[in-house]
């Protein structure tokens, strides 16, 4: 009998600990700014980024649920697709939108440059998104130590590489005036001038932003913690 007893607190412990750790991974998804416990009635676009910070926060405490990614989903999306967010991320390999929002086939439109750097091609793309499949956020999405953001304080690069390291020298120039480490400073102005191309690139994107139909805004991946933080651009 002592040791059933045992044995069932045992189970009981371990059923105790799992409900602790998805209670507060739960507490860490729900706690987002605008989110649907602030009271305050949200936006599609305050929904969409609620949905990918819940995601965020099952990836960064491990205990994603991989959803829309069985056999029965993926044949189901033949017919169509519904993303509600665009993601617009660097291409550096750590960096995965889909796995890092916890999000699965057909949920999030997803644009990758080195550095986040925007030419007619990729700024063609994210207006589709938002034209013809309605989406009504779109993340720019940075990351520590990036790769791209290094070479811009280098200097220049060979072949097309130099490209993208002239697009993102403006940013590089105003980081070394910022207090603080230059390429942190220069990670997330980057990300900020992202940001501001798009909400002014005429005429689809600047007016659905004009018209509240679209929100932009800028974020930032960190390896450590496998956590999203918006950004919060100070210039404005």
């Amino acid at each position: 009998m002592r040791r059933q007893m045992l044995s069932l607190g045992v189970v009981l412990a371990l059923v105790l600990t799992l409900i602790f750790f998805v209670s507060g991974a739960y507490a860490i998804e729900v706690n987002v700014p605008g989110g649907s416990n602030s009271g305050i009635r949200m936006t599609a676009a305050d929904q969409s980024l609620e949905k990918l910070m819940k995601g965020n926060a099952r990836f960064a405490t491990g205990w994603m649920c991989h959803p829309n990614q069985s056999v029965e989903h993926r044949v189901h999306s033949i017919s169509g697709r519904h993303p509600f967010a665009i993601v617009v991320s660097c291409s550096d390999s750590r960096v995965p939108p889909e796995i890092i929002f916890d999000q699965g086939i057909g949920d999030i439109f997803v644009v990758r440059t080195a550095g986040e750097v925007m030419d007619n091609a990729s700024l063609g793309t994210v207006e589709y998104g938002v034209e013809h499949l309605h989406i009504p956020l779109v993340v720019v999405l940075g990351h520590d130590n990036c790769g791209a953001v290094k070479a811009a304080i280098t200097g220049e690069a060979p072949g097309h590489m130099n490209y993208l390291v002239q697009a993102i020298k403006p940013a590089v120039d105003r980081a070394k005036g910022m207090k603080g480490d230059l390429l942190n400073n220069a990670i997330d102005a980057n990300t900020l001038d992202v940001v501001a191309t798009l909400q002014t690139t005429k005429p689809i994107l600047s007016e659905a932003v004009k018209e509240g139909t679209l929100k932009i805004l800028g974020a930032r991946y960190h390896f450590n913690s496998g956590a999203v933080e918006i950004l919060k651009d100070d210039s404005s």
